[in-house]
C-alpha cells in the first residue's frame, strides 16, 4: 500500500487540520456558552479559563494551517499548467477539470468559492479567540458582544463546511497527484 507525497500533505491539509478543526466547534459552542451565558452565577476556574482559552486558541492555529496549507502548498499543485501537447491531464488537476463541460463547473463554482471563503475561516476563529481571551466570563455581561462571538463562530463552522465539501468533491473529480510515493506497508 503506498501514498504520494502530495496525497500525504492533501490528506494532512483535509483530513488532519481540517477534520480536526470541524471537530471541534461543538466544543467551542459549548465553551462559549458554559463561560459567558452564566451572568457571573458561576465563574470557571482559573484553570478551566486557561484550558477554554488554549481550546479556542488551538482552533484559530489549526485554522490557519489548513487554510495555509492549502493555499500555499496544495493550490499551486493544482493549478499547475500543463506543457504544451500534453494529452494525459491527470497530473493537471485544474486543467483536467476545465477539459470537459460536465466537470468545469467543479473549477469555476467548487474551488472559486473554496478559495476565497476559506479565509473567513482563520479570520473568523481568530477574532473568537482574542475576544473570548479578552473578556472571558464577562462576555455574559455583553450581550451583543456575546452575540457577535457567536455569529462569527458560526460564520466559521459554515465557511469550513463549504470549503470542506468543495474539497473533498474537488479531489473526488480530479485529485492533486504526484511527487515521491511513499509505501505505508508492504502485502506479503
Amino acid at each position: 500500500m503506498e501514498i504520494s507525497y502530495r496525497d500525504l500533505i492533501t490528506v494532512l491539509h483535509g483530513m488532519g487540520f481540517g477534520t480536526l478543526f470541524m471537530l471541534a466547534f461543538s466544543g467551542a459552542i459549548g465553551v462559549i456558552y458554559a463561560t459567558s451565558m452564566g451572568g457571573g452565577e458561576a465563574t470557571p476556574s482559573r484553570w478551566n479559563t486557561l484550558m477554554f482559552r488554549f481550546y479556542l486558541i488551538s482552533m484559530a492555529v489549526l485554522a490557519w494551517l489548513t487554510v495555509l496549507s492549502g493555499a500555499y502548498i496544495i493550490y499551486p499543485w493544482y493549478r499547475a499548467a500543463p506543457p504544451a501537447g500534453t494529452t494525459d491531464l491527470s497530473g493537471y488537476p485544474r486543467s483536467l477539470l476545465l477539459s470537459n463541460p460536465m466537470t468545469a463547473g467543479w473549477h469555476d463554482l467548487g474551488m472559486e468559492w473554496k478559495e476565497h471563503i476559506a479565509w473567513f475561516t482563520p479570520i473568523a476563529m481568530t477574532m473568537v479567540a482574542y475576544v473570548f481571551i479578552k473578556y472571558g466570563p464577562q462576555l455574559a455581561l455583553h450581550r451583543h458582544l456575546r452575540a457577535a462571538v457567536l455569529v462569527f463562530t458560526a460564520v466559521a463552522f459554515f465557511a469550513t463546511a463549504v470549503a470542506g465539501g468543495f474539497g473533498a468533491f474537488l479531489n473526488k473529480n480530479a485529485p492533486v497527484r504526484g511527487g515521491a510515493q511513499i509505501i505505508l506497508f508492504e502485502s506479503r
